[in-house]
């Protein structure tokens, strides 16, 4: 995207091309980021090479899960397309903020409404992407076979390509530990944000909570919970108003470890590093507690 396509993408989305002027914006790890703007109003595009449209669309397919589950406000889309070499999604222009403590309790409200919305099965009617590793979603209607073999199994065998500390041994000392975790644990299948870090939270400028850069599929509810509890950044006023709405059911500490690793493991696969320690001795730590249970 450059400034001479800009006035091209401007007409499409009902700006003024001889007055459309566009910037880059920093902040985004995957997508390039720019403001589209002419005389009366802004656009937020995101630009990818055209061989990576997928990441786009499933992008736009999540944001419109969310939207028609009203609980959670989402960027508006309004546009997506190919220019060049490129492919694009265009958002209503949002002023955001990072959210304050009553931001932070509204979004526990809210996401327990998210999670009130049901699916037939875990899983999607198609796949997407966890940032920019695909995300299996084969549906099923037992959840351990679900996140055994289609969140686990796929990051595990995939740091196995690379990582000789890595082998398909894990993937079956994990499920055994599993059983010892979830013994008796039966969770509805929830429509789930699926990538719910504090980078994907801000605060509109009425104080209202919105989310993207999702990674949306039917699943334990506690899954977002886990997610957010991860890397820090959420107050702790979203995880009171929560569960206080929906009480979280005896275990949940130790299912959220195993949650937690999905995420982990898919940093892991990313970036490596000291992502791959963390990640050997979670699954060291969970398989010995299953051991001594």
């Amino acid at each position: 995207m450059d400034t001479q396509t800009a006035p091209a993408l401007a007409d499409t989305l009902g700006l003024n091309p001889d007055q459309s002027r566009l910037h880059a914006i920093t902040g985004g790890s995957i997508a390039r980021a720019y403001r589209l703007e002419d005389e009366r109003r802004r656009v937020f595009i995101k630009v990818l090479d055209r061989d990576r449209r997928a990441i786009l669309d499933a992008e736009r397919h999540g944001l419109a899960r969310l939207a028609e589950a009203t609980a959670i406000a989402t960027p508006r889309i309004i546009g997506q397309g190919e220019i060049d070499r490129v492919c694009w999604l265009a958002f209503e222009w949002l002023e955001m903020r990072v959210p304050d403590t009553d931001c932070f309790a509204r979004l526990g409200v809210q996401l327990h409404q998210l999670h009130r919305h049901r699916g037939s099965g875990f899983g999607l009617e198609r796949n997407n992407f966890i940032g920019l590793t695909p995300q299996v979603n084969d549906e099923s209607e037992d959840w351990s076979d679900f996140f055994i073999n289609r969140r686990l199994r796929p990051q595990i065998e995939r740091l196995a390509e690379r990582h000789r500390n890595f082998d398909e041994s894990l993937i079956e000392a994990l499920a055994e530990s599993w059983r010892h975790a979830f013994d008796g644990y039966q969770p509805e299948p929830c429509l789930l944000h699926g990538d719910l870090w504090s980078g994907n939270v801000a605060m509109l400028a009425d104080g209202r909570p919105v989310v993207f850069d999702p990674a949306v599929h039917f699943g334990d509810r506690e899954c977002d919970l886990a997610m957010a509890d991860l890397f820090g950044g959420f107050d702790v006023a979203f995880f009171d108003a929560y569960r206080g709405h929906w009480p979280l059911e005896s275990g949940w500490r130790e299912r959220r470890r195993f949650y937690q690793l999905y995420h982990l493991l898919n940093h892991a696969n990313l970036f490596a590093g000291h992502y791959l320690d963390i990640c050997r001795k979670l699954i060291g730590d969970l398989v010995d507690h299953a051991r001594v249970a």
